[in-house]
């Protein structure tokens, strides 16, 4: 809305909307924005409207803008880090995984975890025919082994080997995850 500079004395029929009528429609006219035809109604007078048509030069300018900019630089593709494994076997736990699975009726091992022990959980090992829906599959040097769903982000990045010394002869789980153990090795907690 434009302000005048200096006080205009006006006749008593122009109504205040009538006088800001006047002064939108000659600023328009200098910013080069015309009144649509469809202000206009049936018998030719022209209808109060508060919604202005640009004029078809400044439509085409801001038609060159658009196509004058440059298109959007494209972003490099974030690179894929390889996937952690969810359980690594030592040499010794190789060789010792294929003894037991040279058997007359071949089976495949299992690695899940129980809810035992002093510190909440514990590994436990079994014998299985045939894989579950969701288990995970782990083959290195010829051994196929399967870990339980249920167990996967508590084993996720652990390493399996066999220890045979004269005290016992056990699999032993060196995970990352775990916090912390009982005093005797049994259990962890993650």
């Amino acid at each position: 809305m434009a302000i005048l500079a200096s006080p205009v004395v006006l006749p008593r029929y122009y109504s205040s909307q009538s006088v800001r009528h006047l002064f939108t429609q000659q600023q328009e006219a200098k910013d080069g924005v015309t009144e649509s035809n469809n202000d206009l109604l049936d018998d030719g007078s022209k209808k109060w409207s508060k919604h202005v048509m640009p004029s078809k030069t400044a439509l085409a300018e801001q038609a060159d803008e658009t196509q004058k900019k440059q298109p959007r630089k494209r972003r490099r593709r974030r690179q894929l880090k390889p996937l952690k494994s969810v359980l690594t076997l030592t040499p010794n736990a190789v060789i010792h995984l294929k003894q037991l699975m040279n058997q007359p009726i071949p089976k495949l091992i299992r690695v899940s975890v129980r809810n035992r022990g002093c510190s909440g959980l514990s590994y436990h090992l079994e014998y299985v025919t045939k894989a579950d829906k969701f288990d995970e599959e782990v083959t290195q040097d010829g051994v196929k082994i399967l870990v339980d769903s249920k167990a996967l982000f508590s084993i996720i990045g652990s390493e399996m080997d066999w220890v045979d010394n004269k005290l016992a002869s056990k699999f032993v789980f060196k995970n990352p995850n775990s916090k912390g153990t009982c005093g005797c090795g049994e259990s962890f907690m993650v």
